[in-house]
């Protein structure tokens, strides 16, 4: 049965000034709350190896935020800007990065009322010479309100990736209030940031250095890595009173069959960093259920975690994973999910979190909430009391499942 709440009850009182605009020095600098049972302990977060248990699996979203952030002009002078969201010619992102080119992707198009399907050229305001060189330019090929799909066409023989290296600007959150700056190339990226496509950060890995990662792996810790491409439905707010009513935007995701032999046969705590690794690694157990009943792995639709009771146990959907890999030849499980995670939901994989502080009535603090079986407030009025810094430069958490 799909819950029914009310996402105002999820609201929490969040000033402008609380909201960290810039990173901190140092990675690891940042603070760090620590919950476990209903108590709160404060920490750094360079501390953070000190409280995880030995022989633990750790996994990481190594996705890599992609420049898709393009600025082009019309002849009458008029500035669109144009977010790259997802390929559509080629399908696969490695491919649409590899094109040479041309390549049509879904955009969000800023100021798309003053854009009547003519050809836009890239801006170049500095009149750079390698800019010039690669005559991007821009056509409308479908339009849905405030996006539609855009085919970009250029010279040079350029790589797609290369392009966006060259002119575009790192997609930093809205709610910093900013233009991206040169300090945002570096710091909004994880240090293990691996596989292009991403449009926002997987923000609970910024707080990682060498030194910490080190300290981890000393620790006789497992780190693995899975790949969920995060998208702008991120920063999408929840409209609707009855989160019933919120719509939530697909995610493709590879996981290796290591990685499922790991999980399968595991025998210590599994953990989390950041949201997307979390729904990454709860969507395996219904992508395994639908191996059990079908033979494939399906897409995980968003409410399927609550429609009806599941027979099956966490191994043998695993199992089913690693056996359907077997059968088609295959090393990874390439999938995508809608899964939303909230009050309710029943976690079978991930027994720690760590993440970040999320906005008021969002998709996020309803999953944060399903972690600690409802006592956020705990967590979130301890971070306001002590000046923790919030959103995607602020501080950190580790969440123990309750």
């Amino acid at each position: 049965m799909i819950p029914e709440i009310h996402i105002e009850d999820y609201n929490y009182g969040l000033e402008d000034a609380r909201i960290a605009k810039y990173p901190l020095p140092e990675r690891d600098a940042s603070k760090l709350l620590h919950y476990k049972d209903g108590t709160v302990n404060e920490f750094v977060f360079r501390q953070l190896p000190d409280l995880l248990p030995e022989g633990a699996l750790m996994v990481f979203n190594d996705t890599k935020v992609v420049p898709a952030r393009l600025h082009f002009e019309r002849e009458t002078g008029a500035h669109i800007e144009i977010f790259c969201l997802e390929p559509v010619r080629p399908v696969e992102y490695n491919t649409a990065f590899a094109a040479t080119e041309t390549t049509s992707w879904k955009c969000v198009i800023g100021n798309a009322k003053k854009w009547k399907n003519d050809v836009l050229h890239l801006y170049n305001p500095e009149n750079r010479a390698d800019i010039a060189a690669l005559g991007l330019e821009a056509r409308l090929e479908q339009r849905d309100g405030q996006t539609g799909v855009v085919r970009f066409t250029w010279k040079d023989g350029a790589a797609f990736s290369r392009v966006l290296e060259m002119a575009g600007t790192v997609p930093i959150p809205p709610y910093l209030n900013r233009e991206s700056e040169q300090i945002d190339t570096e710091r909004y990226q994880t240090l293990y940031a691996h596989i292009r496509g991403s449009v926002a950060a997987p923000t609970a890995g910024l707080h990682f250095t060498e030194e910490v990662l080190a300290r981890i792996r000393e620790k006789g810790i497992d780190t693995r890595t899975v790949c969920l491409h995060v998208g702008a439905g991120t920063f999408l707010p929840v409209k609707s009173s009855l989160v019933s009513e919120h719509p939530m935007h697909r995610e493709p995701f590879v996981v290796s069959r290591e990685l499922l032999e790991r999980l399968k046969t595991r025998k210590t705590p599994v953990i989390a960093v950041g949201t997307t690794s979390v729904r990454t690694l709860e969507s395996l157990y219904y992508m395994g259920v639908s191996c059990l009943e079908t033979g494939f792995p399906a897409d995980v639709e968003q409410w399927v975690p609550y429609t009806r009771a599941y027979p099956y146990s966490t191994e043998e959907a695993l199992d089913a994973l690693v056996r359907y890999l077997d059968r088609e030849g295959l090393e990874n499980l390439v999938g995508g999910t809608r899964i939303i995670i909230v009050p309710g939901f029943t976690f079978r994989i991930v027994d720690r979190l760590v993440t970040n502080f999320h906005q008021p009535e969002s998709t996020l603090i309803l999953l944060v909430s399903a972690f600690v079986k409802g006592d956020w407030r705990t967590i979130y009025d301890y971070a306001l009391r002590h000046d923790f810094r919030f959103l995607s430069y602020g501080d950190s958490s580790l969440l123990e499942r309750r």
